[in-house]
């Protein structure tokens, strides 16, 4: 009887490794990610109707390239290291640092981040990652995950009857289908590049 073995994601096929050298890969990529993740936090792209971050476009090609356990681990190394009192979030540190920043407004969806990188990562390691359609789909369901969380933070940190959908959704909405779009067309176009899908 043959068995048929559960798709990896885009990491594990382009860097096979075991053992002890498999845990030193997993912390680097962890540790590359979360740069990664600063850097779009920091770098603004011009959009309408307000110029934006790449975090999410960012997010997602980690959860979609590392898979489930890689991806929201390095996504929790992220967290951790804002905890922690590194400016690595947007508007750090003019807005704050550490646990003070993930308090306001933004704590929902970067609670957010988690979640939609679970989601996206669980799926890509069972082969959503090789359609640009399926991980478009997907990623949209994650995006849809972080948007419930982050309107919910925003909701009962400043009150219902606040526009709350003009602070936090109606702005970024757009830019973010963007970006989801070319995350769900870059992963599966590296994965042939490289022969991998």
């Amino acid at each position: 009887m043959t068995t048929l073995a559960a798709p990896a994601p885009l990491v594990s096929r382009l860097v096979p490794a075991e053992g002890f050298s498999r845990i030193l890969m997993q912390i680097l990529l962890a540790v590359v990610g979360t740069l990664l993740i600063w850097a779009s936090a920091k770098v603004k792209v011009p959009f309408y109707p307000v110029p934006v971050t790449m975090q999410v476009f960012v997010i997602m090609g980690i959860a979609a390239a590392y898979g489930f356990r890689l991806g929201v681990a390095t996504i929790l190394l992220y967290l951790a290291e804002g905890a922690a009192g590194i400016p690595v979030f947007t508007d750090s540190p003019e807005k704050g640092i550490g646990l003070a920043y993930m308090l306001q407004a933004t704590g929902g969806y970067l609670a957010g981040f988690v979640a939609m990188a679970a989601l996206v990562g669980w799926f890509a390691e069972r082969g959503f990652d090789r359609n640009p359609f399926a991980l478009f789909g997907v990623m949209l369901a994650g995006l849809a995950i972080m948007y419930v969380l982050g309107l919910a933070w925003l909701g009962a940190l400043f009150g219902w009857d606040k526009p709350i959908l003009a602070w936090g959704f109606y702005p970024f909405i757009l830019a973010d289908l963007t970006k989801i779009a070319l995350a769900s067309c870059l992963i599966p176009a590296v994965a042939r590049l490289f022969r991998l899908g």
